[in-house]
């Protein structure tokens, strides 16, 4: 077995394995033992009690959380004519077609969230590859295939996170900084929270939810 570091010897002697905290007391904890050299993030995870098995039961969205994740994310968006210049002016970084989808294949993938407009999937669709196995590819379910591409725009820059359940049920995902307030904090995994319990009981809509 391999040695604990005296970092991870002091976390194992403040948390109790077998309690379970209130909210408070553990964003209390996290801010306590956030001694790493550099900004941590803060990430949840959620039980919701499915049949991940059972392909109605599993969920899949996004969600815009409070005061974001504290990260700066640069968008790229598939779209022509009026819609380029509302990418463009929402704060979308690259925006294109063939030209941009040339770039993705040479390897040029200067981004974190990919948008198209429905009339762009014909270009997009080439990428499968290549966006797919990076979590990259635009789909309707988590809103990045919409005819508004700069309201996704938007909402991709003010700390839209993804959710999907795993083969256990269960969802994983960021919720933002340890150097957050504490009180931004603890609203972000009751936002996480209710926005999958919409989610399973919304089968087959896109699933994208704001929260303010």
């Amino acid at each position: 077995m391999a040695k604990l570091t005296k970092r991870m010897r002091v976390i194992r002697e403040k948390v109790d394995a077998t309690k379970q905290y209130d909210i408070n007391e553990a964003i209390s904890l996290l801010k306590e033992l956030a001694t790493a050299k550099f900004v941590e993030s803060v990430d949840v995870a959620v039980n919701l009690g499915i049949d991940a098995r059972k392909s109605d039961q599993n969920v899949r969205g996004a969600t815009v959380l409070p005061h974001g994740t504290g990260r700066s994310v640069r968008v790229a968006v598939f779209t022509q004519g009026a819609n380029a210049e509302a990418a463009k002016a929402a704060g979308a970084e690259l925006v294109g077609m063939e030209d941009l989808a040339e770039q993705i294949k040479k390897g040029e993938m200067n981004f974190d969230v990919v948008i198209a407009s429905p009339d762009a999937m014909r270009v997009v669709g080439q990428l499968g590859q290549v966006l797919g196995p990076r979590g990259l590819m635009p789909n309707p379910k988590v809103g990045t295939v919409t005819p508004n591409v700069a309201e996704a725009v938007k909402n991709a820059k003010a700390g839209q996170v993804r959710y999907r359940n795993d083969k256990n049920g269960i969802i994983h995902t960021t919720i933002g900084k340890v150097d957050f307030d504490a009180d931004k904090l603890e609203r972000k995994p009751g936002s996480s929270a209710g926005c999958a319990e919409k989610s399973k009981t919304e089968p087959g809509e896109r699933r994208v939810h704001q929260e303010s």
